[in-house]
């Protein structure tokens, strides 16, 4: 195969980051390099990082290091305040044949890495369902979900998705191609507008979602927003997207908490431009109300602001 994948680096040691790069160091510990800074390699060996218990040596790599081999495959899990970095970070290891795959959230990070690096480059995909959580160098997880992944149409496999897909599957790393990669896209995005946002407003785990009816009517008010504007562009999700967004949350680790109720916590800058900043732009842009999405974004800028001047 073309694209066989011998050579896979990874930009973000975080929750999902980790748990993916343990499970792919699992199967070949050769095969996965961290790209990382000296200072963050250096934090990195002197301190174990454990996934699920599990202790694990990475190998790392400095941005720029000419002896590196070219890149088959880039696993890009940053945040997106880091995302600009992390692009510049790994442009020196891709070349013709690299497969770039952003785990980001939102419905925009592979535009701005392609920009940067060639949009030919990219496969479209998100993770789903995963209740990583990384306290200091221990990540801990239940629930792996799924990497969704594909070319915007994947009617026919090409030999890029062929490549992943084998690589998953000798990682046991659970994966869905759909059809129509960009209504996917768009089916996260709704996900991640409601539950991510209201976790953080609430400071509430999985499990309020699945049993604090007035939580859940929350995170449903804000995702719903997100399906009124995918009918403006022609996405059409429906009441069978909600019905599989609720399947997923009920499927969540009960202590599990979201990337954004994460953030908050730790005082780090979340990702509501990405949410809540998204649909208030579109919603301006398509003559769509939002107000539910905009009180979230009023809130979640407050907690941030309040943070930064403490």
């Amino acid at each position: 195969m073309k694209n066989h994948i011998n050579n896979l680096y990874i930009v973000g040691l975080g929750a999902i980051g980790g748990m993916y790069a343990a499970k792919l160091q699992d199967i070949n510990p050769g095969l996965v390099k961290i790209i990382a800074s000296a200072t963050r390699i250096k934090n990195y060996q002197n301190s174990e990082i454990k996934v699920n218990e599990r202790p694990y040596k990475f190998n790392y790599i400095q941005p720029g290091d000419r002896s590196a081999p070219p890149a088959d495959l880039i696993l890009v899990a940053v945040k997106a305040p880091q995302l600009a970095g992390a692009i510049n970070d790994l442009r020196g290891f891709v070349h013709d044949d690299t497969i770039v795959i952003s785990l980001l959230n939102g419905i925009s990070s592979e535009e701005q890495i392609g920009e940067k690096i060639g949009i030919k480059h990219l496969l479209f995909a998100y993770g789903v369902g995963m209740d990583a959580v990384r306290d200091g160098n221990v990540i801990s997880y239940s629930n792996p979900g799924r990497v969704v992944f594909g070319e915007k149409n994947n009617s026919t496999l090409s030999e890029r998705v062929l490549a992943v897909k084998e690589l998953f599957e000798q990682a046991a790393i659970p994966y869905h191609i759909p059809a129509d990669m960009y209504k996917a896209l768009w089916f996260k995005f709704m996900m991640n507008t409601g539950i991510n946002q209201a976790s953080a407003v609430l400071r509430a785990p999985y499990r309020q979602f699945q049993h604090n009816e007035q939580a859940r009517k929350l995170m449903l008010m804000a995702a719903e927003e997100v399906i009124t504007l995918s009918h403006e562009m022609n996405i059409f999700l429906g009441q069978a997207d909600i019905d599989e967004f609720i399947r997923i949350v009920d499927g969540l680790g009960a202590d599990g908490k979201t990337s954004m109720l994460q953030d908050i916590e730790a005082g780090r800058k979340s990702e509501v431009e990405l949410f809540a900043g998204t649909v208030i732009e579109l919603g301006r842009k398509y003559h769509v109300p939002t107000p539910v999405n905009e009180t979230l974004y009023t809130i979640i800028r407050a907690l941030e602001i309040s943070r930064e001047s403490n």
